[in-house]
């Protein structure tokens, strides 16, 4: 059942924007299968020595995360983020692969076919309401991949919608919680931040993350988790149909 937590909804203003999370919030990932992008963008390889195939720039790309994973999950736990173009462009390098794509493009293959996206339910439904209320959305995601090869996958998963910006750390090179992402994000907004909500699934990354920045955080939790002990005003909402009430109200 949602709810306003340390606040009264009355005390809440009407958002002009609703900025959301990606991954778990507008959309969900099953578990990757690099093997199958590589396959798939070997079919855009138009130079590399004999007996290199997918098998090896998964196996290499596998090796280097193994040997890296915990610094990288050190870093990414103090706040700092990868790009994925850094691995991709070690691995075709390294093994003398040329492609007949761009970088960019070649991302958007392995992307694609090693972490394929589905939206959740609901989901194309609550940005239209949005839309037809005149509220502005955009994205901030913590996320490895390109912030261009991001907004290309929420361009299909939601066709009739069009996000005035999609904010990926990659490109930054922090994460969320750190404010200055979302300082970022209402920058390029032209809003303060009391005319802005930021929705997502994480209560430590997404809620924290959006109140140390001003902006009015909406916990999306749909599995009933229990809360973090918090002192600042927040909304707690199970699913879409709950945050459209809410903002419905908002808008009488």
């Amino acid at each position: 059942m949602g709810r306003f937590v340390n606040c009264s909804k009355e005390s809440v203003p009407r958002p002009e924007m609703v900025l959301f999370d990606y991954g778990d919030t507008l959309a969900w990932e099953p578990v990757p299968n690099f093997l199958r992008g590589w396959q798939a963008v070997f079919q855009h390889v138009c130079a590399k020595p004999e007996g290199v195939g997918p098998e090896e720039a998964n196996a290499l790309a596998d090796s280097l995360w193994r040997r890296f994973s915990r610094s990288l999950s050190a870093a990414r736990k103090g706040g700092w983020e990868i790009h994925e173009w850094q691995q991709l462009r070690t691995v075709a390098e390294a093994l003398g692969i040329e492609f007949s794509l761009s970088l960019p493009e070649i991302e958007t293959v392995l992307m694609d076919n090693s972490c394929p996206s589905h939206p959740h339910p609901g989901t194309a439904e609550m940005l239209d309401f949005l839309h037809r209320q005149g509220i502005m959305t955009g994205v901030i995601s913590n996320i490895g991949w390109s912030g261009n090869a991001l907004a290309r996958r929420l361009d299909r998963l939601f066709p009739a919608h069009s996000f005035v910006f999609v904010l990926a750390s990659s490109e930054y090179g922090i994460r969320k919680p750190d404010p200055l992402l979302f300082q970022i994000a209402l920058r390029k907004a032209g809003l303060p931040p009391e005319k802005v909500w930021y929705c997502g699934d994480s209560f430590s990354f997404d809620v924290r993350g959006a109140h140390s920045a001003g902006i009015f955080p909406v916990w999306l939790n749909r599995g009933g988790n229990e809360p973090e002990e918090a002192d600042f005003p927040y909304l707690t909402v199970s699913g879409w149909e709950e945050l459209k009430n809410y903002l419905m109200e908002k808008l009488k």
